[in-house]
């Protein structure tokens, strides 16, 4: 066939792979749309819309790092192609890089100078980067920082007659407070600001004196039941308790990272645990997730939302307690639980994970920060993060991590799945998520894994989302996000 045939035939093709790719987007089947951009760019790598396109779906996946990969890619491509900056400066913006996305806003600007959508965002975009500067102008060393938790009295903390929610009577949590918080949260209520202090603080100083790995002993002949990101999805963590039992000395469970951020109930899905916990410390157990950050927080709702719903204090307490929760668990001395991943670096006993001084905002770089933002991979080896921030690893580092820990299982939790979960790694990780229809779009289930002593084999438990209020995913988040997502 001829060159110019052969041409035309590829670019029909790719074409035609881009259209199924963009159906599959607004289905939000993002994996499926990314596999299909794929096609088309192997098709005709020339075409700067499959690149950004592509950049749109990773994105969606919170893939940013991917996201930023494929639209540098299609700038170079067409560096007059106005979506190319768009979708860098929206995934730069996404991980709080606000600098880097107002470089490529001003792009945006410059080749659609008539567009009002372009000099609305550019204008947010650069309110957005003056009150970072001015934050970061007033804002005072940490190792000069206050413990705002040192500074609250709860006891002192009137309770207006008017009140009729739940109450804490003395300095004891109980199960029946715990109950009738539940209840009052269904109904969309508050729970009075003494009672939050009190359990937030109470909770501060429990996690405070937990090592930065946790050892967790189950008994024989009882049982052990581990979730992943709930994401301020309060409803659906009532619907694990209706489906496994609410927590408690004879139903414990970890609660792998990521309680909050994006869906709009998690000041509720944090109080419910940290409630649980000051009912009773061995019923439930909580691993930090890489959105237990400031800066996560500070984007993606959950800083909104305290302030909303309680005070600028809180928002402050919360930041303090986040840098107080474990980083990892082990289990029976045999399953090693992790919000994110491995390492980047061969050879990291647990004694090192136990040695990391975590009590700091997360960095961008080290043990810490992998532990909460790392990603298996299928290709063996260890390869550049999707997100732009940890690293993705093969099954070899899986197996060799645990061989050399004497370990049998890595559980972690971190990415959505389709079905609540994914076994990867030759059987040795398995992936567990627990805020299913995420962010009201995903369509995927959530799941747990109970774990029976001595055998420790992971039984999962699969369920759909339910409903709740009609309260949006993001609606305490960052204006300017929302503008872009």
């Amino acid at each position: 066939m001829p060159v110019m045939e052969t041409e035309n035939s590829n670019t029909r093709r790719a074409e035609e792979f881009k259209q199924l790719a963009n159906e599959a987007f607004k289905g939000h089947k993002y994996s499926q749309a990314i596999d299909l951009y794929t096609q088309a760019i192997k098709l005709n790598s020339e075409n700067a819309v499959y690149w950004a396109n592509r950049a749109f779906a990773h994105t969606k996946l919170e893939e940013y790092g991917s996201a930023i990969q494929d639209a540098t890619r299609a700038i170079e491509t067409d560096p007059k192609y106005s979506k190319g900056y768009y979708r860098r400066g929206a995934a730069y913006l996404a991980m709080g890089k606000f600098k880097d996305a107002l470089k490529d806003f001003q792009q945006v600007k410059k080749l659609c100078p008539n567009d009002p959508d372009a000099t609305k965002k550019l204008k947010e975009c650069e309110k957005a980067v003056m009150k970072l500067k001015f934050e970061e102008a007033i804002s005072v060393p940490e190792s000069q920082r206050c413990s705002v938790a040192d500074s609250i009295d709860y006891h002192t903390v009137e309770v207006e007659p008017q009140y009729t929610g739940a109450r804490i009577e003395g300095d004891v949590v109980t199960l029946d407070f715990v109950k009738k918080m539940l209840d009052d949260f269904k109904n969309q209520k508050n729970l009075h600001k003494r009672y939050a202090y009190q359990v937030v603080l109470q909770t501060r100083d429990m996690l405070r004196a937990l090592p930065s790995l946790v050892d967790i002993v189950v008994p024989e002949g009882k049982h052990f039941t581990v979730c992943g990101d709930v994401h301020g999805q309060f409803y659906d963590l009532l619907n694990i308790f209706e489906l496994n039992g609410l927590p408690s000395e004879d139903n414990p469970y970890l609660f792998n990272g990521d309680f909050v951020d994006r869906g709009s109930f998690s000041l509720e899905v944090i109080l419910t645990l940290f409630a649980f916990k000051c009912m009773c410390p061995s019923a439930i157990y909580l691993a930090r997730g890489n959105h237990e950050s400031k800066s996560m927080n500070k984007i993606y709702g959950f800083e909104g939302e305290v302030r909303s719903k309680l005070s600028e204090t809180f928002v402050e307490l919360f930041a303090e307690v986040f840098c107080c929760l474990p980083l990892a668990h082990v289990i029976n001395g045999k399953v090693f639980v992790v919000h994110g991943g491995l390492f980047s670096v061969d050879g990291v006993k647990l004694s090192d994970i136990r040695a990391i001084d975590r009590f700091c905002e997360p960095p961008e770089e080290g043990l810490m920060c992998e532990l909460l933002w790392s990603d298996p991979q299928p290709q063996p080896g260890r390869g550049p993060s999707k997100r732009g921030v940890g690293l993705s690893f093969g099954a070899d580092i899986t197996k060799r991590f645990l061989q050399e820990n004497n370990l049998d299982l890595v559980v972690r939790s971190h990415e959505v799945k389709d079905e609540g979960y994914e076994i990867e790694h030759d059987g040795k990780l398995i992936t567990v998520f627990s805020a299913p229809n995420y962010c009201d779009q995903m369509g995927n289930k959530g799941a747990f894994i109970r774990f029976e002593a001595p055998d420790m084999k992971p039984n999962i438990v699969t369920f759909s989302a339910v409903p709740h209020p009609d309260v949006k995913p993001m609606a305490y988040a960052n204006n300017f996000l929302r503008m872009f997502s």
